[in-house]
């Protein structure tokens, strides 16, 4: 099994809210590594997301401690769509 992994920034615009932590997360600009696998068997290269890794704090945010925590990707895709309509709302209103 062939791992890829990319890395880039995200904007959360609001507050969001990470499953099995107890505090939300401020908005801010995060660290995130997307971890990809190879699927096997087809006649051409395609890759499957298997883990979200979010870099806590934001990066605008003192780091004296750093916390990497695991999403699952649908979840990550769940809190990017919250965070982009809750940030539409904000500008129609």
């Amino acid at each position: 099994m062939t791992i890829r992994t990319s890395q880039s920034t995200v904007t959360f615009a609001r507050s969001f809210q990470i499953d099995g932590m107890d505090e939300s997360q401020p908005p801010g600009d995060y660290r995130v590594d997307m971890d990809e696998e190879l699927l096997e068997g087809l006649s051409f290269l395609a890759y499957r997301r298997v883990a979200a890794l979010i870099h806590l704090p934001a990066i605008s945010r003192p780091q004296n401690r750093i916390q990497v925590v695991r999403v699952a990707p649908a979840e990550f895709d769940a809190m990017i769509q919250f965070d982009m309509a809750a940030a539409n709302r904000m500008k129609s209103s």
